[in-house]
């Protein structure tokens, strides 16, 4: 099979993490005779450099042209001046928008060998971690009007929440669909006691939960979600939740798992053209050093040939292979603490770790 991937390398340890993916990516291809071409796309603090804009159009098309999207990270304090509107997160407000994006997905599973690693209790911990949040992408108050004025002689700010029925009946599907193929359990954050965003929100869950009668659906406030991640994760299979609560619950999430730079995430709208990232950081102050945790991006691709290549069998190799890899005690500089005899390894390292896992599997 023939795939072409737009691969955005973007900033910090951006580039040396999605290298690490590429490797991985192309030893799966030689294995089963698959065929991946990359195109490079500019997007964040280096296209604000080489062309002043964080995705100037002519990269999003690239994007728009590939059959999927590998990311690294973006931004750096080396562009805190710019204005707002041309900082480098704006062009992942950019392209998810611009690839229709709406549903991210994000799962926190810990994996057994690094179960020490993990801040929660060790009897919370052996309850089990493993649930997927599954996030509105591309509304909310990250979409709507921003701005600031004059009023009264101080200045005041706004900055709009907005959701329509369809737009949360899209990703309501999503979160059914998703608890279906799990164990049929959905959780509905909001904040309904306080927002109209959450009592619509809402409404249209419960509508929707009539046409998923095999699918147990609860509802929580967001206060209480995060509350209860930490106090009690086994109790989650699938959260779904709007644009600026995914955002938060999901970095909370993926620590309780003992490092961000383990998670993996898709980003999924009406077809297959998918945007994979890690949800960590540029990480700047590490950035050339060669101790970045490329397994986040690895996984990410992992995804990627589950979810939009349709490639379960390759998918399970990759994930398999982290798995020896840890097994056998390796560990990058953020997941090092927590057991004896755990072994270094660089960021390149790890990559080739997995490589050649993947090419010892029969």
């Amino acid at each position: 099979m023939e795939k072409k991937i737009a691969v955005i390398r973007g900033d910090g340890i951006g580039p040396e993490i999605v290298n690490e993916a590429l490797k991985v990516l192309d030893v799966i291809a030689e294995k089963y005779g698959h065929r991946f071409s990359y195109v490079d796309a500019d997007m964040g603090g280096c296209a604000i450099d080489k062309y002043g804009d964080p995705l100037p159009q002519h990269e999003l098309d690239k994007c728009l042209g590939a059959d999927s999207v590998l990311l690294g990270a973006v931004g750096g304090p080396k562009w805190d001046s710019v204005p707002g509107n041309m900082r480098p997160e704006k062009g992942l407000l950019r392209i998810r928008a611009g690839m229709g994006v709406y549903s991210n997905n994000r799962p926190a599973k810990i994996w057994k060998q690094l179960a020490s690693a993990s801040p929660l209790k060790p009897e919370i911990v052996e309850k089990g971690i493993d649930f997927i949040i599954v996030r509105e992408l591309i509304g909310g108050v990250y979409f709507g009007e921003h701005k600031t004025f004059e009023d009264g002689g101080e200045k005041v700010s706004e900055d709009v929440m907005r959701y329509s029925e369809s737009e949360i009946e899209r990703i309501g599907r999503i979160g059914f669909e998703t608890a279906r193929k799990r164990r049929k359990k959905l959780c509905s954050v909001e904040k309904s006691n306080v927002l109209d965003t959450s009592r619509l929100w809402k409404s249209v869950m419960h509508r929707l939960a009539e046409e998923y009668p095999d699918v147990e659906l609860s509802d929580m406030l967001v206060d209480n979600c995060a509350m209860q991640i930490v106090k009690n994760p086994a109790q989650f299979d699938v959260i779904v939740t709007e644009n600026m609560f995914g955002d938060i619950l999901s970095d909370e999430a993926s620590m309780i798992t003992g490092s961000i730079g383990m998670i993996p995430s898709s980003s999924l709208g009406a077809g297959t053209n998918g945007l994979y990232e890690p949800i960590h950081g540029s990480a700047p102050d590490i950035a050339g050093k060669n101790i970045a945790n490329p397994i986040g991006t690895v996984l990410s691709a992992a995804m990627m040939l589950r979810y939009s290549f349709d490639m379960p069998k390759e998918a399970d190799d990759i994930e398999e292979a982290v798995g020896k890899v840890l097994s056998d005690g390796w560990r990058t500089a953020d997941i090092m603490s927590g057991g004896e005899g755990l072994k270094s390894a660089g960021c390149s390292e790890m990559g080739d770790l997995i490589c050649d896992a993947i090419k010892a599997m029969k």
